[in-house]
């Protein structure tokens, strides 16, 4: 993946949506991105910052994890509001808040990093191509929250386990546990309905799971969502 540091070649665009209570945050950080980092929307609430991601559906979205609105589950709520997106849309928390306990919820919500508010607007562009690339991004010491609470076991029985699925399956493994239907992960991988009840029972079978709801906890505690 190319970075925004690069001169001369051309740059590749990641689109986001800002979520934070605080305007003038807001205003500010849009001023500290890298111009290849394009804002696509904002919200200052849970409901506003779901209605908006769904509407732009951006590549990553920053995330503060305390948010009013809601049902009182902040940036953790808002992840679940929007879990249909998931498979393409990555969320990075961005906080004033350094505590284990708001960590490790974001990133069991399915956040795939957290960075604090003190890092630079240069840091910030960066964690944000990183994350839309895949790669998971942590301020210094937080990955050590994330370490502690998940531990490494569970991630070493599931690359033993997921050996067993083509990476046909693997893809739809992963939509079926993140709440899509089967017409959905028909659409989004272009193949049929049958065809994607044929891999489902395939999963199912291989992992020794018995129902979707089965498959979406052993997912998620693995971390695979």
């Amino acid at each position: 993946m190319s970075t925004p540091a690069g001169t001369g070649a051309a740059r590749r665009t990641v689109r986001v949506v800002i979520v934070d209570d605080h305007a003038i945050f807001r205003s500010g950080l849009k001023a500290d991105l890298d111009p290849s980092v394009v804002v696509v929307g904002e919200a200052g609430t849970v409901e506003q910052a779901v209605e908006v991601i769904a509407a732009a559906r951006p590549d990553v979205v920053l995330l503060d994890v305390h948010l009013p609105g809601g049902r009182g589950g902040g940036g953790r709520e808002v992840i679940s509001g929007s879990a249909a997106l998931l498979a393409t849309t990555r969320f990075l928390a961005l906080s004033v808040s350094d505590a284990a306990e708001d960590v490790v919820a974001v990133i069991r919500a399915g956040a795939r990093g957290y960075v604090t508010k003190t890092i630079s607007g240069a840091e910030i562009t960066d964690a944000v191509f990183r994350v839309a690339g895949g790669d998971a991004v942590f301020s210094p010491r937080l990955a050590g929250f994330v370490l502690d609470a998940f531990g490494t076991a569970p991630a070493d029985i599931a690359d033993d386990e997921l050996d067993k699925l083509s990476a046909r399956e693997l893809e739809v493994m992963r939509l079926i546990a993140r709440g899509y239907s089967y017409k959905e992960v028909a659409k989004e991988l272009f193949i049929s309905i049958k065809t994607v009840e044929t891999h489902v029972s395939a999963v199912l079978r291989k992992l020794q799971l018995s129902s979707r709801h089965e498959l979406t906890k052993w997912a998620a505690e693995r971390r695979l969502l």
